[in-house]
């Protein structure tokens, strides 16, 4: 009886501390673009890396909106070679209207502009309000120098490499 009770303790116990598979989720942009999932780390560049929210050729046929940048800051990871992101929060001005971020190479004083907006599609009627958002920017490795980041031409912070 004892080691019954032992047994199915050890089973429960066994099963208590097995992972738990998890779904998988795609951001909606991230599966359009077809672009492969992986676990290598960037590799340094002189071009900014792929974002989740770049610029498409299909953009050509949507109308070019604003967005209201509510926040920005630079995020320095601690790493070899050092990866910056960008932490943006705001608002759209409507639901329909779709974040793109377009990230420039640094320029020959090593400034980096980005510029932040929205598509939208004007033939489809949508819901009048705006739409809050927080996005993180990964914007790669960069060769060794000093950085200043610029978004929608408001210095937003500085970094090194």
């Amino acid at each position: 009886m004892i080691q019954r009770l032992f047994s199915l303790m050890a089973i429960f116990l066994f099963a208590a501390c097995a992972p738990t598979p998890q779904p998988a989720t795609e951001h909606p942009h991230t599966a359009a673009t077809n672009q492969p999932i992986t676990d290598s780390p960037p590799q340094a560049t002189d071009a900014p890396a792929i974002l989740l929210f770049s610029p498409l050729p299909s953009d050509a046929n949507l109308q070019r909106d604003n967005v209201f940048i509510g926040a920005s800051e630079l995020l320095i990871r601690e790493s070899y070679p050092v990866q910056i992101a960008l932490s943006l929060s705001g608002e759209t001005p409507t639901p329909c209207h779709q974040l793109r971020v377009n990230v420039n190479s640094p320029d020959a004083e090593n400034k980096i502009f980005i510029e932040a907006y929205t598509v939208t599609n004007p033939s489809v009627n949508c819901t009048q309000v705006v739409k809050p958002f927080q996005e993180i920017v990964e914007l790669g490795t960069f060769p060794t120098g000093h950085y200043t980041v610029w978004v929608n031409e408001t210095q937003v912070g500085e970094f090194d490499s």
